[in-house]
């Protein structure tokens, strides 16, 4: 099997293609394929499929589409149902992009050794894949989302293969191509830069110069800032008669020693658990002897119920990964201390004096989001740097804190999916399995106290539901009463009716996490939430809550998928006529008991 998305996409057997119809079933196709061999939950397919206005019947169609691509593509490949989405298994399948990817490192490779006679097959081998716009036969809501980061990879390789031209003294031959890159690309410093380079080797010395003040005027006009290390060198070279045929390789950013920022939280010294995340975010961060200059963007999200642990992996991999990123690491905590979201400015203000930014105090700082915006995204604009964005509350916040520059990576937590993060790739955390909470609970608690009684212990574990809050406030509880053994605390969390004040410690508290400010919890999810507390560990329909409150089956799920949108909810499948199935954890049904006292709804359960 042969699959292309550098272009149409498209399924090839033998080469012939296969015949798929419609953009829906070739936008499922690319997201499987853009996964790598991940899970893509329904809710990104949502969002790829249909853009913010999904149907009423969403998850039948997928399923549907899903059930068409099974059918055409056979037994070559495998699609499979896995929560919270599905998977494709390629086995030994092409792909260009895979296959695009592998030629641009190589070449970006031989190009710093200084072999760029090699390195310039590389990149146009690379290059011939592109059959024209990448996904050109996709829904608009995946172009909107997904194409930026591809035609960002095509050029830069473009780059890079003039450049490997330019040293080997192909300046005639790359100077026609280089004028029509400036047209359609003008702000693109590097683009001019390696222009100019070629116009001074013809013997078009004013040419050239003209270039940089034109570039320069663009920059100006069209964001409002000059010329950066790479045009400003170039053109002090054009002046100085330095680009030579003798200079192999002049285009390039000067290195500069700075301060940089390195504002990541402290790292957890006794982090437990989620090794299979760990090693699939280390990966993609810094793949195993990938070099500098197979360098890539990335997005990354990390989701999951409140408590769950996103901040704790997130800060684990960041501090993992922190010598990859030389120009610094930006942290922001996207929520105040009540819980609500922080003002985008004020984030902005923050990160800025980090930068180095002077002239942000008083009151009015943060007023002008949108010169805040061009400020922050010219200061981080080509750095290598790592951004932690902890906490998010949605895409209106997010949206502008993301650099413009595609060098940046950015970590995003949220407790659901993002749509703003585009082309991310999202880690959705689950509740700890018992012996991982048994070591959690035991590395906060002492092991000796927890070994010294088995059985309380496993009470303890089981109390705490998998949840990695709980099991360190239970933990916490313990070392912090050394006269009490782990029964006497077990006996305390034994009746729901008081566990979640039980899971209280200082300013930790498992049923202040869990439910989110009021103004972030609509009428609709407050109206179900009560129907929770007796909904047992079994997936349920929105049917069954109906029923138990009297309202209709489409009031209930309105409400069902706000919770799932924060968080208190998990979307588990869909029932035979495609209608989605919900789960709820343990603790989230003991918080729902608390938010109304029981009633004749309840009791129809």
């Amino acid at each position: 099997m042969e699959f292309r998305i550098l272009g149409p996409v498209e399924a090839r057997r033998d080469g012939s293609r296969i015949a798929l119809s419609g953009s829906k079933v070739h936008t499922v196709l690319a997201a499987l394929l853009l996964a790598r061999g991940r899970v893509v939950s329904d809710a990104r397919l949502n969002t790829l499929l249909w853009g913010w206005d999904p149907p009423a019947t969403a998850g039948a169609q997928i399923y549907t589409y899903m059930s068409r691509l099974r059918k055409h593509l056979g037994d070559d490949v495998e699609i499979v149902r896995q929560q919270p989405g599905y998977l494709l298994h390629t086995g030994d399948s092409a792909i260009d992009l895979v296959d695009f990817e592998k030629l641009e490192r190589d070449g970006r490779q031989a190009l710093r050794a200084g072999a760029y006679e090699e390195a310039g097959e590389l990149l146009t081998r690379a290059l011939e894949l592109w059959r024209g716009p990448a996904l050109a036969n996709v829904t608009e809501h995946m172009l909107a989302e997904e194409l930026q980061p591809l035609e960002e990879a095509r050029t830069q390789a473009l780059e890079q293969r003039i450049e490997a031209d330019l040293a080997v003294g192909r300046h005639e031959r790359v100077t026609g191509e280089l004028s029509g890159l400036v047209a359609r690309f003008p702000t693109r410093e590097r683009l001019r830069a390696q222009l100019m380079t070629a116009l001074y080797r013809c013997g078009r010395q004013a040419d050239a110069l003209n270039t940089y003040h034109e570039g320069r005027r663009v920059l100006a006009e069209q964001l409002g800032v000059d010329p950066g290390v790479a045009l400003g060198d170039t053109y002090k070279a054009v002046l100085g008669g330095d680009l030579g045929l003798e200079s192999p390789a002049p285009i390039g950013p000067a290195a500069r020693k700075a301060d940089v920022p390195a504002m990541l939280p402290p790292d957890i010294d006794d982090f437990t658990g989620r090794e299979a995340e760990l090693d699939a975010l280390g990966a993609m961060l810094a793949p195993p002897g990938a070099e500098e200059g197979a360098w890539r963007p990335r997005r990354f999200l990390i989701t999951g119920m409140a408590g769950i642990g996103k901040t704790a992996l997130a800060v684990r991999v960041a501090h993992a990964n922190a010598a990859r990123y030389p120009d610094g690491q930006l942290y922001a905590d996207l929520r105040q201390a009540d819980g609500t979201p922080r003002d985008p400015g004020e984030v902005l203000v923050r990160l800025l004096r980090a930068l180095g930014e002077v002239g942000l105090e008083g009151p009015d700082a943060a007023g002008d989001l949108e010169e805040l915006v061009r400020l922050y995204r010219t200061r981080t604009a080509g750095k290598r740097m790592l951004l932690l964005l902890d906490n998010a509350a949605g895409d209106l916040q997010v949206g502008p804190l993301l650099p413009g520059s595609t060098e940046t990576t950015v970590l995003v937590t949220c407790r659901t999916q993002l749509a703003r993060v585009a082309g991310a790739y999202s880690v959705a955390l689950s509740p700890l399995d018992d012996d991982t909470a048994l070591e959690l609970l035991a590395s906060a608690a002492g092991r000796a106290r927890i070994t010294a009684d088995p059985d309380a212990s496993d009470d303890l574990v089981a109390y705490c539901a998998g949840l990695p809050l709980a099991l360190r406030i239970a933990g916490t509880r313990l070392a912090s009463r050394p006269h009490w053994p782990a029964a006497r605390l077990a006996e305390r969390l034994a009746d729901p009716r008081t566990r979640l004040g039980e899971l209280s410690f200082a300013e930790l508290n498992v049923r202040d996490a869990l439910l989110p400010p009021g103004a972030l919890l609509d009428a609709r999810a407050r109206t179900v939430l009560p129907a929770l507390a007796d909904a047992g560990a079994e997936p349920f329909g929105a049917r069954r809550i109906a029923v138990a409150l009297e309202i209709s089956e489409a009031v209930a799920e309105a409400g069902l998928e706000s919770l799932v949108d924060a968080a208190l909810l998990d979307l588990s499948g869909v029932d035979p006529q495609g209608r989605p199935l919900y789960r709820c954890h343990e603790l989230v049904r003991l918080l729902a008991g608390l938010s109304a006292p029981r009633t004749h709804a309840n009791a129809a359960w």
